[in-house]
């Protein structure tokens, strides 16, 4: 890219406490420079303030990423107790919503997205509406819907989000210093909407912990000329029985805007499946709330014990006019029940088998009754080589536990994906949820088994894999949640050895911001595997080698001293 991303320090601790060491920092273009840090001394003890710490702030007074929220509170509409919540058309329901407002926008991907209302939004122009502060999981799909139409329009200031995806406006926006994005992770990202809607200002979490977004050098907003206008916040941090945890603030809204299936006069929603996700959250923590019903019922016709958000919350009903939408559609085939041809299917063979080797050898990682989570990419592959007596049970971190294979032509349902958002299926005993639930799950370390991918992964079990300064900018999404507890829940990399450019992803230390810390506990490429010392960081071994790669080969492609296992088997 002709303009430099962001400048950053992605220089990450590998010592202990009072220890020095010279670490490396690439910035944005590439530019890696060496320098001596010593890390601070700890006193390891629950509830101990680290002498790093940020300063505290007060709650809605934060600089940044809060500063939207510091205006009149009387500009934003009050809710009309008493009054009928239905309104004949979204135009109607966001006519007196003022510029600078913090929308809280739910849905995943396209799915569960208010499209009606953001289209109404969109209608009142950039002369009636701007300024905007949105709140959600990703920035929309260009042509295709979201917050993309926003952004477009010029109506956003500010984004909030863990996943930049596929939008090359928004990316260009930022890199222009048009558009403010601050990334959160997607598991502190629901945790910090369901703290505001609790009346909750603050929480500690693992996530981020050791990280660039810890030390706030993930820049918010850029210069003109490609220079840091605005920083992240640094993160307050705790030690808690050793471990390090992030202080992260509420996240409260103007306005929420959600979707939801089923909706009475009262305002009690109803959602489908993985719609779930963002929308009863953000229902609780925003001023006003708007939701768009696909079916508008009369009282009593919503069981109670059907209802996922209490119309105590909901202020206005509307009308959906904008059928759902789905961002990547994929089935199997009716007689084999393999995956329809996708690019991946397309690629050539020796890349094909390269993935399937290591998903094969990946699935031996999940046994009977695990409950597991699969990244992008290769991880997703590895239950195919399950045998069908041996049943796990695949959690979504968009809010599924029990997911299937892709649907049948006829099966797809939009308001069932993964988190890829892809079109998949749902298995019997399958259960849907928020994303506060399911990354409560992960960060709690009820999940047995994590296969992740990666860009690299260091010998003591660093791993990096949602950045490449200068080339990759996408955000972090779930990963930084998924690893943030490796003692409860095995953290397994799946990927090829080398990168497209030839150079090794199992490297000594890692020059990419890291996504976790001393997490990975196993390495499967295509050319072998390795255990990971991660606690001790003393290493990787080689425990098991491809048919026809021999140690030498091993060695030749990677970047990192590893030691030999007594008895080298062979991958399967």
């Amino acid at each position: 890219m002709a303009r430099a991303l962001f400048r950053l320090l992605a220089a990450e601790l590998q010592t202990r406490p009072g220890e020095r060491a010279t670490v490396a920092s690439r910035g944005i273009l590439g530019n890696l420079t060496t320098h001596t840090i010593t890390t601070p001394c700890v006193t390891q003890c629950a509830g101990r303030r680290r002498p790093t710490a940020a300063r505290s702030v007060p709650w809605l007074a934060m600089p940044h990423s809060h500063r939207a929220f510091q205006k009149d509170a009387s500009a934003v509409p009050r809710p009309s107790r008493g009054s009928d919540k239905v309104y004949k058309t979204a135009d109607d329901a966001v006519v007196d919503i003022p510029s600078g407002s913090v929308i809280l926008s739910a849905g995943f991907g396209l799915s569960g997205v208010a499209q009606t209302i953001i289209n109404a939004l969109h209608r009142r122009g950039p002369e009636s509406l701007h300024s905007l502060t949105a709140v959600s999981n990703n920035a929309g799909v260009e042509g295709k819907g979201g917050l993309a139409v926003l952004t477009e329009a010029g109506q956003l200031d500010r984004l909030i989000i863990s996943y930049l995806g596929n939008n090359k406006n928004l990316e260009k926006k930022y890199l222009a210093g048009k558009i403010a994005v601050e990334l959160c992770p997607q598991g502190t990202l629901a945790e910090r909407i369901r703290a505001a809607g609790s009346g909750i200002p603050a929480f500690f979490t693992p996530t981020g912990a050791h990280s660039l977004l810890q030390e706030g050098e993930i820049p918010v907003r850029l210069g003109p000329d490609g220079s840091v206008a605005e920083r992240g916040r640094v993160r307050e941090t705790r030690e808690f029985n050793g471990r390090t945890f992030l202080m992260e603030l509420a996240l409260p809204g103007d306005v929420a805007i959600l979707r939801a299936h089923k909706v009475d006069r009262a305002g009690n929603c109803v959602f489908r499946y993985s719609t779930k996700a963002f929308g009863p959250l953000m229902g609780k923590a925003a001023k006003l709330t708007i939701v768009e019903a696909e079916n508008i019922v009369e009282l009593g016709e919503i069981d109670p014990g059907e209802v996922d958000l209490a119309g105590i919350y909901v202020d206005r009903i509307v009308p959906a006019t904008v059928p759902s939408k789905i961002d990547i559609l994929k089935t199997r085939e009716p007689k084999t029940g393999k995956a329809a041809t996708t690019a991946t299917s397309m690629t050539p063979n020796t890349a094909a088998e390269k993935r399937l080797r290591i998903a094969r050898r990946a699935a031996k990682e999940l046994y009977p009754g695990f409950y597991v989570n699969l990244g992008v990419g290769i991880p997703t592959l590895a239950p195919s080589f399950l045998a069908p007596d041996e049943k796990v049970w695949i959690q979504s971190e968009n809010g599924i536990l029990g997911m299937g294979p892709y649907p049948l032509p006829e099966e797809v349902d939009p308001d069932i994906v993964n988190a890829g958002k892809e079109t998949v299926t749902l298995v019997p005993g399958a259960a849907t949820f928020d994303s506060s639930e399911s990354f409560g799950m992960i960060r709690g370390g009820h999940v047995d088994v994590s296969i992740l991918g990666a860009l690299q992964v260091s010998a003591a079990g660093d791993l990096a894999n949602y950045m490449i300064p200068g080339k990759i900018f996408k955000g972090m999404g779930g990963a930084m949640d998924l690893v943030s507890n490796p003692d409860k829940t095995k953290i397994v990399v799946a990927t090829e050895h080398v990168a497209k450019d030839g150079s090794s992803k199992i490297v000594q230390n890692c020059s990419l911001p890291l996504t976790g810390a001393r997490v990975v506990s196993t390495i499967i490429t295509d050319l072998c595997v390795f255990e990971v010392d991660r606690r001790q960081g003393s290493g990787l071994t080689l425990t098991e080698l491809a048919p026809g790669v021999t140690v030498d080969n091993v060695q030749q492609n990677t970047d990192a001293k590893f030691t030999l296992a007594d008895k080298i088997k062979q991958m399967e």
